[in-house]
């Protein structure tokens, strides 16, 4: 891995973790916490809807854009971004008693998916660049919309944060589409029944087991909702969105890794950059771990309200967790690379199986907290079988966690030079 994509990628990462959490708190001040829970609700629905999404907008993008070219990869991706972004939101909102945000919804589905399929393009040729401008303009122009929409328009209901999501998609879309298509034949366009094999075989395997292991973190909001209500929703989903945004630096190395990985045929260089990626992703995130929970408790009632007492205990329940998913999001991302998918969605499936049951007895009787041990037991359970089939093919060492005075040097080195 190129220490110097690294660099900037964590630095990437690092701004959207600012952006991010300046957005949490804005909308928690703003609307409390069944504003806020109602934000979860419809942003889970709409993961969910990525998934069927991304079985042509996602991975599959990044896998085969080394293998066909944009022209025979674009026309799928947009054809079905419109199906599933129209046809899902429309089932959602027939059987879901938030109805009145199917329109949010749909809009959001359509132009998310659409932007992913540019983004997923941009890894795919190894343009990490651009992918990481991209995932900064996502939170930078939101907040953005987001302004003008509240302080100019005065719209001040929770529907201005999903009109300010989907101009925020909208414009992104356009503006990476005239960068890719300016490049692109229109006379080559394509629609090959080889490609829509390939794309679709390895997208609903890929998109499977992410599915699993989103319904596996997102579960507990539902039997939250119906249990405890939408308030106790909100309150759990700033634990949650603590942990997501520690994971941007492990997601961020995994994207770097897994363009290299489709990229490389040596699976020894392969396996030697996964674990320099695992050193980084775990010593990153128990830092970010440590400095979140060395915050008082009090600063957090200050910074979101008084709801969000329990915050810093819902932390430290689910950090065990937290770092185990992003270290496991590593070899995550190398079993996808090398197109070994069986063992994620085994993984996926025992941590789905695992909450399902578990949050049936304990969420009822201890509500957040319970929703808390769960979620990190699960974690750990499925990030565990990850680590033991990793470790099957490859040797085990201690040093594959520890950094070296040589490293740590070349990163001060590094971090003094920004």
């Amino acid at each position: 891995m190129k220490q110097n994509t690294f660099f900037k990628t964590f630095i990437s990462r690092f701004l959207i973790l600012i952006l991010n959490f300046g957005l949490v708190i804005y909308s928690t001040n703003m609307w409390g916490s069944e504003g806020k829970g109602v934000i979860s609700i419809v942003i889970a629905d709409l993961t969910i809807i990525s998934f069927f999404s991304n079985i042509f907008v996602g991975s599959s993008v990044t896998y085969f854009a080394p293998k066909y070219k944009t022209e025979q990869i674009l026309g799928y991706a947009y054809l079905w971004s419109l199906l599933v972004g129209i046809s899902v939101p429309v089932i959602f909102g027939l059987t879901r008693h938030n109805s009145e945000y199917s329109g949010y919804l749909m809009a959001l589905s359509i132009v998310s998916s659409l932007l992913a399929a540019h983004v997923n393009l941009f890894v795919g040729q190894q343009k990490i660049k651009m992918f990481n401008l991209y995932t900064i303009l996502q939170q930078a122009v939101h907040i953005v919309f987001l302004a003008v929409i509240i302080y100019v328009i005065k719209m001040t209901s929770v529907e201005a944060y999903f009109i300010a999501q989907i101009g925020c998609f909208t414009i992104l879309f356009i503006i990476s589409a005239f960068q890719l298509l300016r490049n692109c034949r229109f006379s080559e366009i394509s629609f090959s029944l080889k490609v829509q094999y390939s794309l679709f075989e390895y997208g609903w395997k890929t998109q499977l087991s992410a599915f699993l292991q989103f319904l596996n973190n997102r579960m507990s909001f539902y039997f939250l909702e119906y249990f405890k209500g939408i308030v106790s929703v909100g309150i759990f989903s700033i634990g949650v969105a603590f942990s997501e945004a520690i994971w941007t630096v492990s997601r961020s190395l995994s994207i770097i890794l897994y363009s290299d990985v489709v990229n490389n045929k040596e699976s020894d260089i392969v396996i030697e950059k996964t674990k320099i990626s695992l050193k980084m992703s775990f010593w990153i995130t128990l830092v970010f771990i440590a400095g979140i929970l060395l915050v008082p408790a009090s600063l957090y009632t200050l910074i979101f309200g008084k709801d969000f007492h329990q915050t810093k205990q819902i932390i430290l329940f689910l950090s065990p967790g937290i770092l185990a998913i992003a270290v496991s999001n590593i070899i995550g991302y190398y079993f996808a690379g090398i197109n070994k998918l069986k063992i994620l969605n085994v993984k996926s499936i025992i941590g789905l199986i695992f909450t399902l049951i578990s949050s049936f007895y304990i969420i009822p009787r201890w509500g957040i907290t319970g929703a808390c041990l769960i979620t990190s037991i699960s974690y750990c359970l499925s990030s565990g079988i990850l680590f033991w089939r990793f470790y099957q093919l490859t040797a085990f060492h201690l040093r594959d966690y520890m950094i070296s005075k040589n490293e740590f040097s070349l990163l001060m080195n590094k971090l003094l030079k920004k």
